[in-house]
This record gives structure tokens, sequence and C-alpha cells, in this order.
């Protein structure tokens, strides 16, 4: 019997990075799965890819900072499926770099509208949905960046910080109702999200990053994966309102 055997899992930013690493990780775990994404020319690609491991899988078009698309994915994956048993709030964006004070608004409120509300978004109906059920697992993908500060990403680290604690807040919240809610906070892992950042591209700037992980390597977004599969299965039954660190030792120093 594969680990998560025909549960619904639902993945925000599922088409690329880690959340298509999750993605690809449960389907062959024997998962059912829903990619929420911005449309894309890829959608088709990509799904029929997970959709090898699990053909009712499906992709659902979903822009999470806007609160009434995600209330309509989550009721796509009801009426498709009957219930909804994991779920992955992993749709984000780096943001322009900017000091705090030179930072704009625009800059400030792209990120927080992404990273931040799109989560809290994400958790309201999933967890009405739960409750409903009286079982469920979310899991939120926070970032070491949520324990620690990094110059130049004000926007980023605030909402960072305000997932992980979101995430203890509604693990007390939920507990009694059956629902697990816990949060990973990965290094910095070889994804698009790095190359667009800039970082990928130079050198030099990707050996200083490299160097303030103790292992000396970026992670993989696989070893991501592995840790959700971890939090979204009963191999973690206990486990509740944590933050789990993929990082290499970075936050140990």
């Amino acid at each position: 019997m594969k680990k998560l055997n025909n549960k619904i899992v639902f993945i925000t930013g599922g088409l690329s990075g880690i959340g298509y690493a999750c993605a690809t990780a449960v389907a062959e775990m024997g998962a059912k799965v829903v990619i929420a994404d911005l449309a894309s020319d890829k959608v088709d690609e990509i799904m029929n890819t997970i959709q090898i491991s699990s053909p009712e899988s499906i992709f659902v078009a979903c822009n999470v900072s806007n609160a009434s698309e995600l209330s309509h994915a989550i009721d796509t994956v009801v009426e498709k499926f009957g219930s909804l048993d994991i779920a992955l709030n992993n749709a984000g964006i780096g943001g322009e770099p900017n000091k705090t004070g030179d930072m704009t608004a625009e800059q400030w409120l792209k990120v927080i509208n992404i990273n931040l509300n799109g989560v809290f978004y994400s958790m309201k109906y999933e967890l009405l949905q739960m409750q409903k059920q009286r079982k469920g697992v979310i899991v939120n993908m926070a970032s070491i960046l949520g324990k620690v500060g990094f110059s130049g990403s004000g926007h980023y680290v605030a909402a960072k910080h305000g997932v992980i604690g979101l995430t203890k807040v509604a693990a007390m919240e939920y507990a009694s109702d059956g629902i697990r809610i816990n949060a990973i906070c990965p290094g910095f892992i070889q994804t698009p999200l790095l190359s667009k950042a800039g970082i990928s591209d130079h050198t030099e700037v990707l050996a200083q990053i490299v160097n303030l992980h103790p292992m000396k390597r970026l992670g993989k977004a696989e070893e991501i994966a592995q840790a959700f599969i971890f939090l979204a299965s009963d191999d973690s039954s206990f486990v509740t309102g944590t933050a789990l660190d993929v990082d290499g030792g970075y936050l140990t120093q």
C-alpha cells in the first residue's frame, strides 16, 4: 500500500520548483493531486507527467492573492473528489530586493499579497472544508527567512515570519478538530525562484549563498518534497504547529 494512496492533495504553486517536486512525489505515493496555479502554456505538459502516476489529477487556474479564486478552487476539489485530505500552501514569489526605506508600496504589497495573504486565503477555505470532515493536514511553505533576517528582503522575510506565526496559531485552534498544521522552512533551494532573483546567474553571489550553508551546497526541490511527505502522512501523526527546518544547517549558525 502506497503511503498516500487515494489521498486528495491540493497544492498551490505546483507547476514549478518545490511545488512541482511535491506534486510528482505525492502522485507517486498514490495521491490524487489538484494543482492550483496561474494559467500557463506548460499546464498540459506538466499535468501529463503527473497523470502518469495519478491519472485523476487535475489543474485549477488560480491566483492565490484573490480570495474568491481560492474559494472556487477548494469548491472544485470537493466537487471533483468529495473531500480534501492534504493541502500544501506553496505559491510564492521572491520580490524585488530593496532596503526597507527605499521599498515602494507596490514592491511590498506584491510579495505580502501572494506570500502571506495567499497562505491565509488558502488556509481559510481549506479549514472550512476540513472542519466538516473532522480531519485533514495542512502544510505551509515558509522559509529559513521566516526565522532570521536577510538584507534587502524585508517584504519576503516579513511574509514568511507571518506564515510561521499563522501556522502556529491555526495549529492550536484546530488540533481538536483532527486537523494538523505545520510549516516547512527550506534553505536556499535550486529552483526557478532562485534564478528569477538573479542568484543562479552570478557565480560569485551563488558561491556566497552556498557558503552560508554548513553542508556547502544548495538544497534540492526533491529533498523538500520528502519533508512534505513526512508531514502529510501518518508518520507525523503527533506533529502539529512546528516549522521544520530543511536547510543544510543554515540556521545552526
